[in-house]
């Protein structure tokens, strides 16, 4: 049975790319996943000179591909 909320297919190693207009250019790497979040570390931030390699909480409701969630660049290995 599937859980509430549980987004299917987001997994460890997998690279996201920010689909929000406010964030373009933004990736982050998935490095844990709960029932509720993906924790991710951001890998290229959206402005010139943003902050890269800290680690931020996504909710995994936005982990699909619409306007302000996030889209699947890499598969996990």
């Amino acid at each position: 049975m599937k859980q509430p909320g549980v987004q299917v297919g987001v997994q460890v190693g997998q690279v996201w790319a920010d689909n929000d207009k406010r964030g373009e250019g933004r990736t982050v790497r998935v490095d844990e996943v709960d029932v509720r979040y993906a924790y991710c570390t951001v890998l290229t931030a959206a402005t010139p000179g943003g902050r890269t390699g800290h680690r931020t909480r996504i909710a995994l409701e936005r982990m699909r591909p619409t306007s302000t969630g996030y889209r699947l660049l890499d598969g996990a290995p």
